[in-house]
């Protein structure tokens, strides 16, 4: 059955708007706390939107109101709350986050004590609860929260545990977003010994992800190439993904360091069952890359949560998105934009490289993603007419290229991704599977 609230990164929407109005947060924090033994501890995280501390404690006081008690991190990463609820006394954990979006946005995900994110049909339970909480109108009633500080301590001190090289003589430029690594991240790589420059570290609660971080990397660029860093990454707003720009001032996305890491994983002998996992918005470059190199790339829907669900259940030890979330399963349960930071750091000080070295041979190919908006969303094996032309642009580039069809899950669009060596044929490719949709159910 299909989910309401819960998209495929928990719930989100604009904070103070259903369903994130303190009726349904209330209701949340009560179906969570029902569904869990009386007396559990959760823990609550949040990045630095404005709206994240009374987000919290609506949830907190749900919570409260069930017997269920709740533990305040304060500001911290997703996955710094996926650690600590799997390596804690917490039953659960919830962080307050809309991830890459503006401020006036907001979302609620939750873990549970394993450090994996809710399947999906705990989650439709946890809706239908909501649902009939909200139908008994009881009033909303917040708990004030006083952060933990010490939490974010014991997520810093496990990254460092994991990178076995120090970083002396590394110059570093980072962008954290003005989101929640604003203090890890520069505290983690200065500790580790490289001379770090960071930007946008000063949030105000309005200004996480506006023109920085991973979806914006004009400044961090600037700032590579002015300070001759030998790296920089940009972290999005909760920090579950990082995007790295090379010394030479190119960007080095999800894709390229999929690559890089699978590599050197299979070197190590520890790219398990030779495989990556990644969605099918990865590029067809770095499928063609990895089978180069005798690794196999299997393919998921959009979503980190279903890149992980597939390297559970064929044991892979490397998979992610073009978007920066990478999960490296031998550390980590979520994308975790400062381990991967820590991970290719590793790789290149062990092989004596730069990204552009690192990354040298990985062919991008032309890639071109047309919206279109639709009256209604119905299945493309009702409509023949947009099936025969995907089927004549796939005749066309006759396994050279890539087209892939899809909705969106929040919005009435149908998304037409053409993907292949020649920029000109994958441009006039896509705009013509983009007419027969518009013609046959265009809004």
């Amino acid at each position: 059955m299909a989910k309401e609230l819960f998209g495929t990164d928990g719930i989100r929407g604009i904070a103070g708007e259903y369903p994130l109005d303190p009726a349904t947060i209330f209701a949340f924090g009560r179906a969570l706390g029902g569904d869990l033994p009386r007396g559990a501890e959760v823990l609550i995280g949040a990045d630095t939107r404005e709206s994240g501390v009374w987000i919290a404690e609506l949830v907190a006081g749900g919570l409260e109101n069930r017997g269920a008690r709740a533990r305040y991190a304060g500001v911290i990463t997703t996955p710094g709350v996926a650690y600590l609820t799997r390596t804690g006394p917490f039953a659960a954990g919830v962080m307050i986050s809309a991830s890459h979006n503006p401020y006036r946005d907001n979302g609620i995900k939750v873990f549970g004590h394993s450090g994996f994110k809710l399947p999906d049909a705990e989650e439709h339970a946890i809706e239908q609860e909501i649902f009939k909480l909200r139908a008994q109108t009881a009033a909303p009633e917040p708990r004030k929260l006083a952060a933990d500080e010490g939490l974010d301590r014991q997520y810093l001190e496990f990254l460092l545990s994991t990178i076995p090289v120090a970083l002396e003589g590394m110059k570093l430029a980072i962008d954290c977003g003005n989101g929640a690594s604003y203090r890890l991240a520069p505290e983690l790589f200065c500790r580790l010994g490289a001379a770090v420059t960071a930007i946008c570290v000063e949030p105000n609660g309005r200004n996480i992800n506006l023109d920085c971080g991973a979806l914006h990397l004009e400044a961090l660029r600037k700032t590579v190439l002015a300070s001759r860093a030998d790296f920089g990454v940009a972290f999005d707003g909760d920090a579950d993904r990082a995007i790295f720009v090379a010394r030479s001032g190119r960007i080095v996305d999800g894709d390229a360091v999929l690559l890089i890491a699978a590599r050197a994983l299979k070197a190590a002998g520890r790219l398990r069952g030779d495989t990556v996992v990644s969605t099918v918005m990865s590029n067809l470059g770095l499928e063609k890359a990895l089978e180069a190199e005798g690794i196999r790339m299997v393919r998921t829907p959009v979503g980190d949560k279903y890149v992980l669900e597939e390297m559970e259940r064929r044991g892979a030890s490397l998979g992610g998105e073009q978007s920066g979330h990478v999960i490296f399963r031998d550390y980590a349960t979520t994308g975790d934009g400062l381990l991967t930071a820590l991970r290719i750091f590793e790789i290149a000080r062990r092989a004596g490289a730069g990204l552009d070295e690192l990354a040298a041979d990985l062919r991008v190919y032309p890639q071109k993603l047309v919206n279109v908006r639709v009256r209604e969303k119905k299945a493309l094996t009702e409509v023949p007419t947009v099936v025969h032309e995907i089927r004549r642009v796939e005749e066309a580039f006759a396994g050279a290229g890539r087209v892939l069809v899809r909705f969106s899950g929040t919005e009435p669009l149908a998304r037409v991704m053409v993907e292949g060596p020649d920029l000109e044929r994958v441009e006039a490719f896509s705009e013509q599977i983009a007419e027969a949709i518009r013609k046959e159910m265009g809004a």
